[in-house]
Parts: structure tokens; sequence; C-alpha cells
């Protein structure tokens, strides 16, 4: 599979021609595009070779070229091809010295305190997706949108469900006043943005999640509510709801 190849071949990259190959995740992409425009400063030319859906979020990040990635046709090799994960190796920069935020999209005209709701995550990994109604104390209690592609039955002013169009997403998040999401897509495009974010966690979380920790190396304004047990998702949302209630949006 194309996301499990090694690509960089451990040369600096300095004043090359550069290929960034996506072949991870949309989370992933949106993730390490932190480090597009110090490649950029460093190299002669930058190509990203990039998930369709993710080409007009990320036009504003510095790099020469933008072309959606076919997996049918992918481009030939560049003098230097580095996958976008492999950036932080390449670069040899820490997250925290190219900090969020560094994604913007003009913002939907939301009501105030509105809190952007995503309760699903890929289905490569079900235990990081919680049961909607969970999610209902809170939907009840503060404006909502939500985040998920699909209708809903929670009390939100979109319950047809969130296009599935990455700009009207990437609105809804910058018109949010906070995002309460578990680990999907939708919780790196909220902290590449700087939205206030209550990321919710399985257990065991990903590698880039650190559960004895409340804050995160990858995005300041995310705060960790990992699960205290294995499914405790009851926990952890009610840990998120009376922090809301203790700060209002």
């Amino acid at each position: 599979p194309y996301h499990r190849r090694w690509l960089w071949d451990g040369r600096p990259l300095d004043g090359r021609d550069v290929l960034v190959r996506c072949y991870h995740g949309l989370g992933d992409t949106i993730q390490f595009a932190r480090y597009l425009p110090i490649l950029a400063a460093r190299t002669r030319s930058v190509t990203l070779e990039v998930q369709p859906r993710l080409v007009p979020l990320l036009a504003g990040l510095g790099v020469d070229r933008i072309v959606p990635f076919d997996v049918a046709r992918p481009l030939p090799p560049a003098e230097s091809d580095v996958g976008i994960t492999e950036l932080p190796a390449a670069l040899r920069v820490a997250p925290e010295d190219c900090a969020a935020p560094y994604l913007a999209w003009p913002a939907a005209d939301l009501p105030p305190g509105t809190i952007g709701l995503c309760a699903t995550a890929g289905d490569w990994d079900a235990d990081r997706s919680i049961a909607e109604p969970l999610l209902r104390p809170i939907a009840a209690a503060h404006p909502c949108v939500t985040l998920v592609a699909g209708a809903t039955t929670l009390p939100v002013a979109n319950p047809a469900g969130c296009p599935l169009d990455m700009a009207a997403t990437a609105a809804l998040v910058a018109g949010c006043a906070r995002i309460v999401t578990v680990d999907t897509m939708i919780a790196h495009l909220a902290g590449a943005m700087g939205r206030p974010t209550a990321l919710l966690l399985k257990a065991d979380p990903d590698w880039r999640w650190d559960p004895a920790a409340r804050a995160s190396a990858w995005y300041p304004s995310m705060r960790l509510y990992p699960q205290p047990r294995p499914g405790d998702w009851a926990s952890v949302v009610a840990a998120v709801a009376a922090d809301l209630e203790a700060a209002p949006c």
C-alpha cells in the first residue's frame, strides 16, 4: 500500500526540487502540513501531491505547485521525494517549533457560542468513535452544529449533517466557538485552525496523543480528554460538559 512506503532517501532537501507525497489519511496530511512553509523556505521548489479534498485548504502554505493525488497515475519521482509524515525527520524540526494555527478559512455565520460536534471516526478503528446520543446533553445545553456527514437526531442547527465538502467543513469549524471531537480529521482541522478543541480519546490513543497530558504539543488550542478506562465514554463526555459549564463559550 502507498501509505506503507518509505520515500525519503535520507539526503538533505535543502536547495532541491522536492515532491511531497501525501499517502496517509486526511488528518495526517493536515497535521504535517505545518512543515510545508519551512520546507518551501529551504528548497528550490516544492510540489505537493495531495488528496483532492485538501487542495483548496492547503493552497496558502507557500508550495509552488499542488497536484491532486491520483492513485492510478502518481507523479513521477522528482529530484527528492518525501512523504509528508517524514518531514519532521527530514527537516529536524519539532512540532512546537511550527505550532498551530497555520490554516485559515472564512468562517460560517453561526450563533455566538456555537459548538461543533464530531462523534464518528474512521471505520478502521471503531474504538475511536462514540455513541452519538452521549453528546445530547452538550447539544441540549449549547447551540451546536454537527461536523459529521449524514443526518443526526441531535438538536443541532444542521440536522441533515455536515456537507462532504472540505470548504464547507472548514467554514463550520472556523465559525464555531469550540469543537468537541473524537480522534479524526476534524480534530486536526480544528487544531490547525487554532480553534479551542476538546479531544475525546480512547484509553490507549494513537501515538501522537499523550493520555497523561491534558495539552498537545501539536495543537496548543487543544485539550485532551482520555478515557479513564477502556470503553468509558460517559466519564469523558461528563468531564467535557462540566468544563463547558464552568467556562461557557
